[in-house]
């Protein structure tokens, strides 16, 4: 129960202004020491977790705990597989999850957590390597691990000294280091960033082909070369795209669009008997099935108002059409 009465009266802009920007600049401090200190037990830590053959098992609690979580998957995200492991649950049968072949990073700003120090020793008797990741390197989970990562700061940054902040946001910020430098070890490129990413915006940008978006078969409008202004309407209509591809057999020859049809009406051009080939437009733009669903928007954005491409293989022969909404509906764009 909250038995602190409430504050009344408008909040002093200046004051909280004020502990916002000196916030922001202790942690911004915090984390530029941290640069500066950083030394062979860095990459004695990056060779390790490179060179493992199981997993990395990251481990806290409290604070630390959380910050752990995020460190698990931001390496997981990256090309280096890893899951978080609660500590007390480790104690109380989560152990069994780990292997020799692990590396086992524990984040503790003291180095005294009760529940990190009791695992350690089952740690090595599992044969699993042991990096900490402390504020301490004098601690006790300091000196138990075969590498030890400093993350010590100067000073929180909460007005009362007592709220983790600047130790945290260090501890995360040279977690994200850890997990970068793994990254550039490994040469993960941004294609296998996508591969673990298939639902983000940038797994659907380097993934998705315009195979998997276009239409075919029965959805897609095609109308033979003889076929008259009436049918290619029709067609059009039908297959709500606005427009529709004339083929030669199955060679794609050009394509029939609005644009088109409103031309063919300024004409006067009788729809009955005129044949669509004489006001298609020639040369569509093409694209070929297996190259990336984003290279259609610059394909598109290169010539002004075109909305749609034909989808052709390496014989000419037409598989597909594509239009702009399809690519909104898949959300490349």
């Amino acid at each position: 129960m909250n038995d602190r009465a409430p504050v009344h009266g408008p909040v002093d802009a200046s004051r909280v202004m004020e502990v916002a920007r000196q916030v922001l600049h202790t942690e911004a401090l915090a984390i530029e020491a941290l640069s500066l200190r950083l030394n062979r037990a860095f990459v004695d830590a990056v060779s390790r977790i490179r060179d493992c053959r199981g997993r990395v098992v990251v481990c806290g609690i409290g604070k630390s705990g959380h910050v752990a979580r995020k460190l698990a998957a931001t390496l997981a995200s990256t090309g280096t597989p890893a899951f978080f492991v609660h500590a007390a649950e480790a104690n109380h049968g989560d152990l069994g999850m780990i292997t020799s072949d692990d590396v086992v990073v524990m984040l503790s700003n003291s180095g005294e957590t009760d529940e990190l120090i009791a695992l350690a020793p089952h740690m090595r008797r599992q044969g699993a390597a042991l990096v900490a990741m402390t504020g301490n390197e004098r601690s006790a989970l300091a000196q138990s691990a075969d590498v030890h990562l400093d993350a010590a700061v100067d000073a929180e940054a909460c007005p009362l000294g007592l709220a983790p902040t600047a130790s945290t946001t260090a501890m995360a910020a040279l977690g994200d280091a850890l997990a970068l430098a793994l990254l550039d070890a490994r040469g993960f490129s941004a294609e296998d960033f996508a591969r673990s990413h298939p639902g983000g915006t940038l797994g659907r940008r380097l993934l998705t082909t315009v195979r998997d978006v276009m239409r075919s078969g029965d959805a897609m409008p095609t109308v033979p070369l003889d076929a008259t202004l009436a049918q290619a309407v029709v067609e059009m209509s039908g297959k709500g795209m606005g427009m529709t591809a004339v083929v030669d057999v199955r060679n794609a020859v050009g394509v029939f669009t609005d644009g088109d049809l409103r031309r063919a009406i300024e004409r006067g051009a009788d729809f009955r008997t005129t044949p669509v080939a004489e006001l298609m437009s020639r040369n569509p733009r093409r694209i070929s099935p297996e190259r990336l669903a984003s290279e259609c928007v610059a394909l598109m954005e290169a010539t002004p108002k075109v909305t749609q491409l034909l989808v052709v293989d390496a014989h000419e022969q037409l598989v597909g059409a594509l239009h702009i909404h399809d690519l909104f509906r898949a959300k490349v764009v």
